[in-house]
């Protein structure tokens, strides 16, 4: 007698009813399938972000960089200072002395370049499991979101 395929499980992922809770579980599992790809470099994708975006535009000043990143100057100034911590980013002199610049060192490039075939593998297991249409859409998604909160906040509240 041939043996019945296991019948599969139904899946304990279902989404809620909330559009934020969903993007933010699916944020925080996106988050660890980088961060996993990435452990041979000793990165977390947070950190990856931050070198590749300051490698790629040279050195920026920490505003124009929150901007790239998408994050609040706190937030990004202290993701910073581990990065400064361990050699891989370094103020640079910028002509007004209140704004405050960074680059990345040739440590930081080294670990860049280590780490981007590790990226490389998570961007095409994530495109491989979506697919390219899918991931194509997510990404439209996420700048109309943006567009959303940024309109939002534009919008003075009780009107």
């Amino acid at each position: 007698m041939k043996a019945q395929p296991a019948a599969k499980k139904p899946s304990s992922h279902k989404p809620s009813v909330c559009a934020c809770v969903n993007l933010r579980r699916a944020s925080r599992a996106i988050t660890r399938i980088y961060d996993k790809a990435l452990e041979p470099a000793d990165l977390k994708i947070t950190q990856y972000s931050v070198l590749a975006n300051v490698a790629h535009a040279g050195p920026l000043n920490i505003s124009k960089l929150a901007r790239i990143l998408k994050l609040d100057r706190t937030t990004l100034v202290r993701n910073l200072k581990s990065l400064e911590a361990s050699g891989f980013i370094e103020d640079t002199e910028v002509s007004d002395p209140r704004e405050r610049a960074i680059h990345i060192t040739e440590t930081g490039r080294t670990l860049v370049d280590k780490a981007r075939p590790y990226w490389n593998i998570a961007q095409k297991q994530v495109e491989s499991h979506l697919g390219a249409e899918a991931l194509q859409q997510l990404n439209l998604l996420v700048t109309s979101l943006e567009t959303l909160s940024d309109a939002s906040e534009a919008q003075p509240l009780g009107d």
